[in-house]
């Protein structure tokens, strides 16, 4: 079986973290395959006309980076836990923002205000951070804070998903390691499973989604262009009728 190129083994690089949310890119100025979220840490290996090929700490997606997007930075100590939120100048919710930023993105708090930290991206409120070293415990939860974002193919964020980003931002939120792909995250999620619970996930060829209740599936698809809800019966039929075939596979995580 040849290599999968999303995994090149490329040894030990220099380390960096992105500037901001920027695209992984298959080759230079090529197709989005899959996004960094601003914090993200990866390992940069080689560089060319203003690109930097890296390999993503989160799940070893390999990819090319613009060298722009990415710098040396601290260590990150929380994740954006809602969302949405703005970064500030100062601890003062009426200045006017420098930033905002997504659910699942990496800051380094550097001190502590009454409402406010102050990170290496400006002043956040506390209430909207979470210590990264306490994940959440039920990805379906965090999955549903993405209703109505828009559909994006290879996107990571709340500017936009896919199914395959909706599926690893959840599981990367509760501490449960998660390829970048669909059909990796088939092969290597969860235990397959007959019946369907809170918390499963159902793959097709190409497509998966979280399962809700028995009864209900939420996804990100290009059926709706955006992140919803559907019963889980007539979106079986449904996206068989258009051509895209049976579930593949239910796996319990």
């Amino acid at each position: 079986m040849s290599e999968d190129p999303r995994r090149l083994d490329l040894g030990p690089g220099e380390a960096r973290r992105a500037m901001r949310l920027t695209d992984i890119c298959r080759s230079p100025e090529g197709a989005r395959d899959r996004q960094l979220q601003r914090g993200e840490a990866v390992s940069a290996h080689a560089a060319r006309d203003g690109w930097m090929q890296v390999t993503a700490g989160r799940d070893g997606y390999t990819g090319w980076v613009l060298s722009d997007d990415l710098h040396k930075a601290p260590a990150t100590t929380h994740r954006v836990a809602v969302r949405a939120t703005h970064a500030y100048p100062e601890p003062n919710m009426k200045t006017r923002e420098l930033a905002s930023y997504g659910f699942g993105t990496e800051l380094a708090v550097v001190d502590e205000r009454h409402k406010f930290f102050e990170t290496d991206a400006g002043f956040v409120p506390k209430a909207h951070l979470r210590p990264l070293d306490r994940p959440f415990s039920d990805p379906v939860t965090v999955a549903q804070l993405f209703f109505g974002t828009p559909y994006l193919w290879g996107g990571n964020s709340v500017f936009g998903l896919d199914c395959s980003g909706i599926t690893q931002i959840a599981c990367l939120a509760c501490g449960l390691p998660c390829p970048g792909d669909s059909d990796m995250q088939e092969a290597e999620l969860g235990q397959p499973t007959e019946d369907l619970r809170h918390g499963d996930l159902i793959f097709w060829k190409g497509h998966v989604a979280w399962v809700v209740d028995e009864q209900t599936i939420l996804h990100a698809n290009a059926h709706h262009m955006a992140v919803a809800y559907e019963p889980l019966g007539p979106a079986i039929a449904r996206i068989e009728a258009q051509g895209d075939g049976k579930p593949t596979a239910r796996k319990r995580l």
